[in-house]
């Protein structure tokens, strides 16, 4: 089972071909094709690379399947005996991507 770990985001992913994944906003229409530069570990089944700090020559492509927004979370802020409250909600956008291939180089 191949697999690697992508950076994008900021954030850090294990993906695996066929598999859908919930990643920090990208531009691109839904249907339009991705590619992940930032590989910094893959794997075929029977040996691992690791990048110093990324993989040469190596990349993951998906397929953007739709963007969305994730489930609200709530910002409370408050100071006791200070008559201060601040409530504020928050829903971070989303690309729901599919990856097809990852190439190791």
């Amino acid at each position: 089972m191949s697999y690697a770990i992508i950076r994008t985001g900021g954030k850090q992913f294990r993906v695996e071909p066929g598999r859908y994944y919930k990643i920090p906003t990208l531009p691109g229409e839904p249907g339009g094709k991705v590619e992940f530069n930032d590989v910094l570990l893959g794997s075929d089944g029977t040996t691992v690379q690791t990048g110093v700090p990324v993989l040469k020559g190596a990349q993951v492509t998906g397929e953007i399947r739709r963007h969305g927004l994730d489930d609200k979370i709530v910002v409370f802020k408050m100071k006791r005996r200070k008559n201060y409250a601040r409530k504020q909600g928050h829903r971070q956008g989303f690309t729901e991507v599919m990856i097809k291939d990852i190439k190791l180089g």
